[in-house]
């Protein structure tokens, strides 16, 4: 059935085995500017599930390319002997590598030591989203520059890898001389279409030259940055057709955005509210214009989905980087035609990009083996298999479950509710997360794979664990919605819970009132607001979402402005009556009254269901079997924490 997907590709002088790539990615595992072991370890655990081609991540090629303290460096020939160790791992299980070279230009995050660094640009043309000021490069610096792609692809070379990439894509240095909005230069690198080309040709041709053909040499590049500000489709297109004329490219990546903008680095790592294979069309229009393969990534997910990509003439290669954190065994189950195993990526974004903006490792909230191989990448049998309980089929339990069973251990969940899946299920119910929902569904596919019996509409309690007599019991019985003490006199007061769960309120004004800043309080509004009620959301935070990664976050903002919400930051809920509901400014104490509001509802966090905790811990030690806690009823958190905890305990067992 997927008879593209795994046919062989020759790119420049490399061949990869399938078309499956996973694009360059900051995993947040350098030290130092060096490859490290969990490094290659991260990139083994792809190469043994049957990647094509593994493209690492961006490696810097001078001193001022260094965008963040946690970056990849390939400036000096220290770089060597990491990069040959990760190539010759990924050698040894069959797939091919190629490695991303790189400057930022503008696009800095952080230094080492928490001070603000000296970026460079084209021009002096300041960034929106980072808030950079750059110094115009000098003559002699565009010169080093262009040598330390050279170098640092000759170093490359000598480390055994099979290709570069020349990063020109999201708004990057290149990008950045390519851009008449950014480059106001007045020498041989600004002005002409032909010198604004300068800098990236002449980064290729020294390229090239250093690797004497022995490498294959492409470019990325965003076919569109999504900014009105940023580098033109058509401009993108003309340099790429151009430098394919001239025999510079044995490849192009193709992929959309900017790092320059909000809205344009929302096109960087797509979120679940885009459109999946929302980049084929540009993809298309590249592959009609050059003559070299074309690679293209941007919310292709499922391994069907990429056989399609490959049969309309898309691409050559597609980019499958999330659904390869999320699951380093999927071209392996593809090739089988086991699509069922599969445990796809949900775009949620959260413990991938997300971990990198706030500069931890990446990993996947379904997956957490993923970021952490070297501790959790086998699963080892158990010493003694044992019988095991788990209470709550959430994702806690579920992971917990699964984890054990592998292990050898005699398992079996225990769920009160119809259906598996615990707030999973509210989760999905909210306007553009409905693939949010494939948590469970990957969940429930593993454990039975696992042969773990679930047992639904059972309410556990001490005299079934007596019954039992489990030599284990693991609690994931997850938590309920936190209702403080609130004068609220006449006034209609629900729990957000039930109003996802399609609970009514009287028409009117609606007040949400948030806590967390999580999906919770910014999903009900906007369903609120899609029901038709007029939508004040109150939040104790800055802004609306603030904890949730900023594409996701991005996506919902939008959709709440359109549907016109009100957004109150920097309060709590005080109280409310029939007609008013009472705020308090979480600054000043001052009072912030919201009239005309016929309705509270509560996304004020939730408290650990602890009851039947409790109630273990009182019996006697002959009767208490040896206890677990894992998700919310530990401490109530997100779904990453729930699954990580759950796969603790079940290595732990």
């Amino acid at each position: 059935m997927l008879t593209r997907l795994f046919t062989p590709l020759d790119i420049g002088p490399a061949t990869i085995r399938n078309r499956i790539v996973s694009t360059g990615h900051d995993t947040v595992m350098a030290e130092d500017g060096k490859v490290t072991d969990q490094l290659v370890a991260y990139h083994r655990a792809r190469a043994e599930g049957g990647v094509g081609l593994i493209v690492l991540q961006v490696g810097g090629v001078h001193e001022s390319a260094r965008y963040t303290s946690h970056a990849l460096m390939a400036d000096t020939d220290a770089c060597v002997d990491g990069y040959r160790r990760l190539a010759g791992t990924a050698h040894a299980h069959g797939a091919t590598v190629f490695a991303q070279l790189f400057h930022g230009g503008a696009e800095v995050m952080d230094t080492a030591d928490g001070s603000l660094g000296v970026s460079y640009s084209a021009s002096a043309v300041p960034t929106e989203r980072f808030r950079v000021f750059p110094r115009a490069m000098p003559r002699e610096l565009v010169r080093e520059v262009i040598d330390g792609f050279a170098a640092a692809a000759a170093r490359l070379r000598r480390a055994g890898l099979d290709g570069v990439e020349i990063v020109a894509s999201h708004g990057y240095l290149p990008a950045q001389f390519l851009n008449p909005a950014t480059n106001r230069r007045a020498d041989e690198f600004g002005g002409s279409w032909a010198n604004r080309l300068r800098f990236l040709r002449e980064i290729l041709e020294s390229t090239r030259e250093a690797t004497g053909g022995a490498l294959a040499v492409g470019v990325r590049i965003s076919l569109g940055e999504a900014s009105d500000r940023g580098l033109g489709e058509d401009d993108a297109l003309r340099a790429v057709t151009e430098l394919d004329g001239l025999g510079l490219l044995d490849y192009v990546s193709v992929t959309r955005g900017t790092s320059a903008t909000l809205a344009g680095s929302d096109h960087i790592v797509p979120p679940m509210t885009m459109e999946p294979l929302c980049t084929t069309a540009l993809s298309r229009r590249v592959k009609q214009a050059v003559s070299v393969p074309v690679l293209v990534a941007g919310r292709i997910n499922q391994p069907q989905d990429a056989e399609v990509v490959l049969e309309r003439g898309d691409a050559d290669a597609v980019g499958m980087t999330r659904a390869l954190i999320c699951d380093p065994e999927m071209p392996a189950y593809a090739r089988r035609g086991d699509l069922a195993g599969i445990r796809a990526c949900i775009a949620c974004n959260q413990a991938c990009i997300g971990h990198f903006h706030s500069g931890h490792p990446i990993s996947c909230i379904q997956r957490p083996e993923t970021g952490r191989e070297r501790l959790y990448g086998i699963v080892r049998p158990a010493r003694r298999p044992r019988d095991v309980l788990v209470v709550g089929a959430g994702p806690a339990g579920l992971k917990a479950a699964i984890v054990a069973s592998q292990r050898g251990h005699r398992v079996t969940v225990y769920d009160a509710g119809r259906r598996p899946g615990g707030q999973v299920l509210l989760a999905e119910q909210l306007p553009g997360r409905a693939e949010f929902g494939g948590a469970v569904t990957n969940l429930l596919e593993e454990a039975r794979r696992a042969s773990v019996p679930i047992k639904s509409g059972v309410t556990v309690d001490t005299a079934l664990v007596r019954e039992q007599a489990p030599d284990a019991v693991v609690l994931a019985t997850g938590a309920r919605p936190y209702r403080p003490e609130l004068a609220t006199d006449g006034a209609t007061v629900l729990d957000a819970w039930l109003v996802i769960d399609g609970a009514r309120l009287p028409r009117g004004r609606v007040l949400v009132a948030d806590w967390r800043g999580d999906w919770t309080g910014v999903g009900v509004a906007d369903l609120l607001a899609e029901r038709g009620h007029r939508v004040v959301l109150a939040t104790t935070g800055y802004q609306a979402g603030e904890t949730l990664q900023q594409y996701t976050r991005d996506e919902l903002l939008r959709r709440l402005l359109r549907h016109k919400v009100e957004t109150v930051p920097l309060v709590r809920l005080y109280g409310a009556d029939e007609d008013t509901v009472y705020l308090q400014h979480v600054l000043t104490d001052e009072p912030v009254l919201v009239p005309d509001a016929a309705s509270v509802v509560l996304a004020l966090g939730h408290e650990p269901d602890v009851q039947l905790a409790d109630a273990l811990q009182d019996l006697a030690p002959s009767e208490r079997p040896e206890l677990h806690l894992a998700g919310d009823c530990l401490s109530p958190r997100t779904v990453e924490e729930a699954v990580l905890e759950g796969m603790r305990v079940g290595h732990a067992l």
